[in-house]
């Protein structure tokens, strides 16, 4: 299994990567993605995958983190490093009201204009897309970039079936969290019933959201995406194991990352 989107620089996990990362393994996750809100933050996720075999990571700032500090010439120099899998997460967040719509908005043409940028200058990466209450105003914004569709994958869906048959015929990916195994998201296992296997990823987004049966233990942990999988599964009337392979196979593609047998080697 590989979770495909965590937070190992939250103060949950900073201070015990090496348990979180042993957890994971303990629980078959092979491989971990820690995703950036900063350019600071893409730092500190670029130490620790450089300091982790089974980690990669992101360079991307994050809506609601659109008025931290930031250095678009350091998140350049962060994803220049190999291990560096991914920009974002970026995107736009209408649940919360602050930072305001119109500041996170041009903080979002800010970071789409410096992507396109730096894939043409040869960093042409995925691109994760955070999207909380906020599909109709994002997909038009990011069919406007030029980037290929195929490049995003929109991470914790957590909508219905309509945002679903938006994103699918925007033409992105779509990644998961524990939110599927929730008791009161009926419309969301209506959604994941529509994408097409080739196009799923599963996350933890941890530290948040844990999913059934582990929902009362808090932090969520990487180990936990194993749940995830295998909620869709049933879902999907799929052997767990098929799903997990082609869920693998995915990720592996769509972030260009190695086998973990690779991985071990590289570092």
């Amino acid at each position: 299994m590989i979770d495909t989107h965590c937070h190992l620089t939250f103060p949950q996990f900073i201070d015990r990567v090496d348990e979180v990362m042993a957890n994971a393994v303990s629980a078959g996750v092979a491989q971990v993605i820690t995703i950036s809100t900063s350019s600071p933050d893409a730092v500190a996720c670029q130490r620790v995958a450089n300091a982790h075999p089974l980690v990669w990571f992101s360079a991307g700032l994050h809506p609601l983190h659109c008025d931290d500090p930031n250095d678009w010439s350091q998140m350049q120099a962060c994803g220049a490093d190999p291990r560096c899998v991914a920009w974002g997460e970026l995107g736009l967040d209408r649940f919360h009201r602050e930072p305001p719509l119109d500041r996170q908005r041009e903080a979002l043409d800010e970071h789409l204009e410096h992507i396109v940028h730096w894939t043409a200058q040869g960093l042409a990466k995925p691109i994760i897309i955070h999207c909380r209450d906020a599909f109709d105003d994002l997909i038009p914004i990011l069919r406007a970039s030029g980037l290929p569709p195929a490049r995003f994958v929109f991470h914790c869906f957590t909508a219905g079936p309509r945002e679903m048959r938006m994103l699918l015929e925007f033409g992105a990916h779509v990644s998961f969290t524990g939110v599927a195994t929730y008791r009161n998201a009926p419309a969301l296992r209506e959604a994941i019933s529509m994408v097409p296997l080739d196009r799923m990823m599963v996350e933890t987004d941890a530290p948040f959201l844990s999913p059934e049966p582990v929902r009362s233990i808090r932090p969520c942990e990487p180990a936990f995406v194993v749940h995830t999988a295998r909620a869709i599964a049933a879902l999907r009337g799929l052997n767990v194991a098929e799903l997990e392979a082609i869920l693998d196979r995915n990720a592996r593609s769509f972030f260009g990352l190695p086998t973990p047998g690779a991985a071990d080697a590289a570092s």
